[in-house]
């Protein structure tokens, strides 16, 4: 439970600039395995509350949060200028922050009847604290399946863009795809959404009734936190991805059982989970 890590409330440094990549350990996936470290970049979920009303809950660089929280109200139309906002508190959190931001009378009255107005909107909106247990969830830990064979990432890029049928034409598409135990791509799922791509594909292999822990998905987008979400409780097993993930996902991966390899454009690929 979120609730149980202290919290460390900060109104020093509401705008602290982004802490320097960590670096993460991995194993190259070839004949020579040798091990690496790659500095790779942090992420946070970050909870915005409005005069107590929670707003949204996103995976953001744990950077300049004040710049952002004030660049988000005012792009959102939740404020006119920054004068509206009159207060702004961030609570800290293993692995998310809460920012508690008061705004005037006028800001926060036209907030609540937006959202009245919005179809599908839950009248209350959930607390700070619970929308963060929702960005990070608890998920079951996944059995622990065998790394694909090494070869079957051989010229892999290239059988992708083969696959990848409508965004030759177009471009502007992710793609999540399935690759059987034999190494063949099997199923290629497109859209304009990395989250939908992969939802899309889930929703292929449970359809078709395939054992998508006996190969592997490989998705086009970067490897975000919410895609380990989505693999882990699909149970995919192996998820491979072209873009680097981040020390959080690294982090997740591990800690799911999740196998999680990254595909660089010219060196081996490099196994981050499990580690």
């Amino acid at each position: 439970m979120l609730c149980k890590v202290e919290q460390n409330i900060d109104r020093s440094d509401t705008n602290a600039p982004a802490p320097l990549p960590l670096n993460v350990g991995f194993r190259e996936y070839d004949s020579d395995a040798a091990i690496g470290q790659a500095a790779l970049a942090s992420e946070i979920a970050l909870a915005i509350t409005y005069n107590g009303l929670s707003q949204a809950v996103m995976m953001v660089s744990p950077g300049n949060l004040e710049d952002f929280i004030r660049g988000f109200s005012v792009s959102n139309d939740i404020v006119k200028d920054q004068s509206e906002i009159h207060d702004l508190c961030l609570s800290h959190f293993d692995q998310a922050v809460q920012a508690d931001v008061q705004i005037s009378s006028r800001a926060f009255w036209a907030l609540k009847n937006h959202r009245r107005q919005m179809a599908g909107t839950s009248g209350c909106g959930l607390c700070g604290v619970e929308a963060l247990e929702q960005a990070l969830p608890t998920l079951d830990v996944l059995d622990p399946v065998a790394l694909p064979p090494a070869q079957h990432f051989i010229g892999i890029r290239e059988r992708i863009e083969q696959a990848q049928q409508m965004a030759r034409s177009s471009g502007a598409l992710h793609a999540a795809l399935y690759f059987d135990a034999n190494g063949n791509a099997l199923i290629c799922r497109e859209d304009i959404g990395r989250h939908n791509a992969l939802d899309k594909l889930i929703g292929a292999l449970q359809h078709a009734g395939i054992d998508s822990r006996c190969g592997f998905t490989v998705v086009t987008s970067r490897c975000s936190l919410e895609l380990i979400h989505k693999a882990v409780r699909a149970k995919l097993g192996t998820l491979v991805s072209l873009s680097a993930p981040t020390a959080l996902t690294v982090q997740w991966a591990i800690k799911h059982r999740l196998n999680l390899i990254h595909v660089p454009h010219r060196n081996a690929p490099r196994i981050y989970s499990p580690a």
